[in-house]
């Protein structure tokens, strides 16, 4: 029986080119070193899962001529955990190490993850030599808070900042695995997949296997990713809007309900329903359209709806849904003041001037409080 890899780590980018969504930073990358420009001490930051290790084990492999993965352990190329190895004495072994030239290859590489987590002292010890290191040695320090990295480091360091991944993106390389994986999955639950993973790739990969298992190498299908992942259906905001177009407050009532007795937070249910309106908002002008990040099946969905709503009501809608997300920790109610919400949408449309309902703009619309 083969030991299971993780599609984190055997689809772990090996070349440059295989980067998902940083080609800022690749591009750049990859001129310094064909022109051998490379600074010697380069500072990789932005959010969890965007390939700053990745990028670093490239570049360490790229400037040495390694061309396989084994050659990652080889003696040239040091990984360090400042997170479990953040004291003066563990920078101080690692700077005794940066004396003695490399014995095969071009250059020793010291990467160094989560370096805010640093001491003070363990900074300090590291300026000199991150000011002056020897010609063959190359530091890429890592990091997801570069907020938290003293000032004195960040004036050596040259600074790549990396970018969230783009829903797009992510769901494009899960179509590529999933093919060569030969795993049948529907577009739309590659997009869900996406979205939950707010822009890292690998928690995207992560999620992608738990939903493979789920299935038994069988197909994939959307309405498995909402159950297992507890995502509220985009069918169920399509309906409570209807409700509210119509003025009903029952029919919003009772699909609350039935989202609750589901086990759904109330607060989640809110901010889905604020990001359901904005998608609204932004689906009624031909220029904002792309700022959905939606499946396209779901996006015609949002077209139509967006045709029946005016934007004034949209709009003090969306401010209900954000003063009830406001008040939701502080309520002792938390369920009423979710129906409160709900049931002064559902008269917005009796409460603004019929010609207002007309309006079409934001530069027109009534932005108008229901307290």
């Amino acid at each position: 029986m083969e030991n299971f890899v993780v599609s984190a780590r055997k689809y772990r980018p090996l070349g440059f080119e295989e980067v998902v969504g940083q080609e800022h930073i690749t591009t750049t990358l990859k001129n310094a070193i064909d022109s051998n420009k490379l600074a010697q001490a380069l500072l990789f930051c932005g959010p969890r899962g965007v390939g700053k290790t990745t990028c670093a084990r490239i570049v360490a492999r790229m400037i040495n001529g390694f061309e396989e993965r084994a050659e990652l352990n080889s003696l040239n190329i040091f990984e360090l955990d400042a997170a479990s190895n953040n004291s003066v004495e563990d920078i101080r072994s690692l700077t005794d190490q940066v004396r003695f030239p490399p014995q095969s290859g071009k250059f020793k590489v010291y990467i160094i993850d989560e370096v805010h987590m640093l001491s003070n002292q363990a900074f300090n010890a590291f300026l000199k030599t991150l000011e002056e290191p020897p010609s063959y040695a190359i530091f890429i320090l890592a990091t997801t808070e570069k907020h938290k990295v003293i000032p004195t480091i960040l004036s050596r360091c040259q600074i790549f900042d990396f970018n969230r991944i783009q829903i797009s993106d992510m769901a494009r390389q899960l179509r590529k695995i999933a093919d060569r994986e030969k795993v049948k999955i529907e577009d739309a639950a590659l997009h869900l997949i996406a979205q939950k993973s707010d822009g890292a790739l690998r928690d995207a990969l992560s999620i992608f296997d738990l939903m493979v298992t789920f299935s038994s190498g069988k197909e994939v299908k959307f309405e498995d990713v909402l159950r297992n992942l507890h995502i509220l259906d985009y069918d169920y905001y399509f309906k409570i809007v209807e409700g509210l177009l119509g003025e009903n407050v029952s029919a919003p009532l009772l699909l609350l309900d039935d989202i609750l007795k589901k086990g759904f937070d109330g607060q989640n249910f809110i901010n889905g329903l604020s990001a359901h309106i904005r998608n609204l908002m932004v689906a009624r002008d031909e220029r904002t359209v792309q700022l959905m990040e939606v499946p396209d099946k779901i996006r015609k969905q949002f077209l139509d709806q967006a045709a029946a709503c005016d934007y004034s009501v949209l709009l003090t809608w969306l401010n209900l849904a954000t003063q009830c997300d406001i008040h939701y920790k502080a309520s002792k109610n938390q369920r009423l003041l979710v129906e409160l919400a709900l049931m002064k949408m559902a008269h917005v449309r009796s409460i603004i001037n019929p010609e207002e309902l007309q309006t079409s703009s934001p530069k027109d619309a009534v932005k108008k409080k229901v307290s």
